[in-house]
């Protein structure tokens, strides 16, 4: 089937779903985008959606929107349903876009987090494709992207949940291409284990200290408790026999057979996918009033070493300061880093 041909959809259209979905139509792909927040379809209906870039260019995309409630009017189905939603949310999108597959239709998970098992319990091992994202974008606003990373620097790996590659995914990849160097894993298990690992350090820390995550870093003694639940993430994953896989455009020669990596994966986040003024998901969501991605950092760990009958006391002291967080009895802010830097002793 020619690329034009596909028929996709991209459901959660806030910052990195909007901004590769853009992509997508200006080169001419038939998209659909579908959202649960109503500004923010109505916004693009009205203005197209609107990106800036840190160079100050500016590209505004004429785009077909849909409200969640219009799935239900959906005729032709989907090939290829890329889902771009918080991850707490994975389960019921997908049960809601099932209805507009077919037989050989896929759903692409482009999200953090370990959500592939959610998918293929609903869709089909067959029918789940998964994906790590290397993508900064924030979006403040309905209908405007702020993208902190140019094409040229996003990157994005897909990979079957299971079986062999096949032409299906080899389309996935070929859309995504016009949004960001895309490339197959073979096991993308161990290739979204990578993008965890790196995640652990930064989401949930520099959310509690309500900063930017270069400043973050910066302040005295948090860097360590960052680099202590980056081990406690390794030693997990090596335990369960994850293939420690070069990203961030890092060769094979420098992953390192120690958990050494998972600090060189930091590293690599700080230096090409963070601004001065770039703010991790999770306080994006906080600042929005909403609550973040909890499980799907610090505490996918801390559950995954519990049902191991052990514990990971750093990265769940980290886990319960956002709890407190979310529950209304702190606030993110600077003055919480020594109650963050306890969490490393």
């Amino acid at each position: 089937m020619k690329l034009e041909e596909l028929k996709i959809a991209v459901l959660g259209t806030g910052a990195n779903g909007a901004a590769l979905g853009a992509d997508m139509i200006r080169a001419g792909l038939d998209v659909t985008f579908i959202d649960q927040w109503p500004d923010n379809v109505e916004a693009i209906r009205a203005n197209g959606l609107v990106v800036k870039f840190p160079d100050g260019t500016v590209e505004t995309t004429q785009i077909d929107a849909l409200h969640l409630c219009q799935v239900a009017e959906l005729k032709t189905p989907f090939d290829i349903v890329f889902i771009s939603v918080k991850s707490y949310d994975t389960r019921w999108s997908v049960e809601l876009i099932k209805s507009a597959l077919h037989e050989t239709s896929v759903v692409v998970g482009l999200q953090n987090g370990m959500t592939m098992d959610d998918v293929a319990d609903i869709v089909g091992s067959k029918r789940t494709v998964g994906a790590v994202l290397g993508i900064a974008a924030n979006m403040f606003e309905p209908g405007i992207v702020n993208r902190q990373v140019y094409r040229s620097g996003t990157w994005i790996t897909v990979g079957n949940y299971t079986g062999p590659t096949t032409s299906r995914l080899e389309e996935v990849r070929s859309v995504l291409s016009y949004a960001a160097s895309t490339v197959i894993s073979d096991d993308i298990w161990s290739s979204k284990w990578m993008k965890l690992i790196a995640n652990i350090p930064e989401m949930l820390p520099s959310a509690i200290l309500n900063s930017p995550l270069l400043s973050a870093v910066q302040v005295d003694g948090v860097r360590a408790v960052m680099d202590e639940a980056s081990r406690e993430a390794y030693r997990l994953a090596s335990e369960l026999g994850v293939t420690m896989l070069p990203i961030f455009g890092k060769t094979s020669s420098e992953v390192p057979d120690s958990s050494q990596y998972a600090l060189d994966l930091l590293d690599a986040v700080l230096e090409s996918y963070s601004l001065p003024d770039t703010r991790v998901a999770v306080l994006q969501d906080w600042d929005k009033g909403r609550r973040a991605e909890l499980d799907a950092f610090n505490g996918y760990i801390v559950e995954q070493y519990r049902r191991r009958n052990e514990r990971a006391p750093v990265n769940e002291a980290i886990l319960r300061l956002a709890e407190r967080i979310e529950a209304g009895e702190l606030s993110p802010s600077l003055e919480n880093a020594e109650l963050l830097i306890k969490a490393g002793t």
